[in-house]
């Protein structure tokens, strides 16, 4: 699908983010620094009409549909935010971090402010971690 702006996807999300209320905003800007610093192949993009996070390196062909290269996107409720992993399921999370148990195989993590962030920013940081040595590259 062809994008209808020139405007970089990085200045989307800051876009994005600015328009939030406080203190959703300071929240998810938090969940952004932790994905990205994460590794250096995550990229972001306004995707599902939220902030998302991808794989952005090289990886054999596949069907868009299975989102192969989606990590996980920012799902706003009011109060707090919602991680959704589109394909968690594949991931053996010893943390527990990851919740729920979809046939679709999506899994979530809730965060409810910066300092829940923080208690669970090392099992976040780990699951990516996981979740990128499973790339089909």
């Amino acid at each position: 699908m062809a994008k209808s702006t020139n405007i970089p996807d990085t200045e989307l999300v800051t876009a994005y983010i600015q328009k939030l209320e406080q203190p959703l905003a300071e929240v998810v800007e938090a969940i952004r620094k932790t994905i990205l610093d994460t590794d250096k192949e995550i990229g972001e993009q306004i995707k599902w009409n939220s902030p998302s996070f991808y794989y952005k390196g090289e990886m054999k062909p596949f069907d868009p549909k299975e989102y192969k290269r989606d990590i996980a996107v920012v799902n706003l409720h009011k109060g707090y935010a919602l991680l959704v992993f589109p394909t968690g399921a594949k991931v053996n999370d010893t943390s527990g971090l990851l919740e729920g148990d979809y046939t679709d195989g999506r899994r979530l993590v809730k965060i409810m402010d910066k300092q829940d962030l923080k208690s669970k920013e090392k099992a976040l940081k780990e699951v990516i971690k996981k979740w990128l040595k499973l790339v089909d590259k």
